[in-house]
């Protein structure tokens, strides 16, 4: 039998299709695992405001979710969403292993420093999970909603409206499982209130004219 080649155009054009998932997928898994690390750190402006340090960098994983969810649909939206989940949990596990390991005698600060930290990122990232999938779900889903009835107009209206919707499902939980115990109830409150706040306000003024950007040029 004669071999068939190989088209060489359609190899080219599928490797550029698939870049920028990659590099999409690559950035929203990165977003997600350094926003749990500096979840860590409890951040607190003149006595009112509280949050984690994560809340700065988690308005833009969502606002990549929007793009996923925009560019190639709610199911490959829900693959990212699993496959940053079970990252996720890798990160979890490497860096108990990490803890569990001793270091040498001169090196003890930097070892009770690493462990400080790590012993803490479990518990960050068994509430960032929950959030994560409690809200990224459902922004994905309320965002391939809107776009269907939207017939794709007002891309504006559809990454806000879902994240006011991902951002309660996501802030409650996470905060609470995160933070109760170790906060006042008080802080609590303030937290969920900034939090859920001040991520929307970064998701419309910065994540919403980001995501216009991505999404224009991943269609052309």
């Amino acid at each position: 039998m004669n071999k068939v080649s190989e088209n060489p155009f359609k190899n080219r054009t599928e490797g550029k299709l698939e870049l920028p998932l990659m590099i999409v997928t690559a950035m929203f898994v990165t977003l997600y695992l350094v926003s749990n690390i500096m979840a860590v750190k409890v951040i607190g402006l003149w006595g009112l405001f509280y949050f984690d340090a994560g809340t700065i960098t988690f308005p833009f994983a969502y606002m990549l979710g929007d793009v996923l969810t925009e560019i190639w649909g709610f199911k490959m939206a829900k693959r990212v969403i699993w496959t940053t989940f079970f990252c996720n949990l890798v990160m979890v596990i490497c860096t108990q292993v990490g803890v569990w390991l001793p270091s040498p005698e001169h090196l003890a600060d930097t070892e009770v420093a690493y462990n400080h930290l790590f012993n803490y990122v479990p518990r960050i990232v068994i509430a960032s999970l929950a959030g994560f999938l409690l809200g990224e779900l459902s922004n994905a889903w309320v965002m391939d909603k809107m776009k269907q009835k939207m017939k794709g107009r007002k891309l504006w209206v559809r990454t806000i409206g879902s994240s006011m919707v991902g951002y309660v499902f996501d802030t409650l939980p996470f905060v609470l499982i995160a933070f109760l115990g170790v906060v006042t109830t008080k802080e609590l409150l303030l937290m969920m209130a900034f939090q859920y706040f001040s991520k929307l306000i970064i998701e419309a003024t910065m994540g919403t004219p980001m995501a216009y950007a991505v999404v224009r040029m991943l269609r052309r």
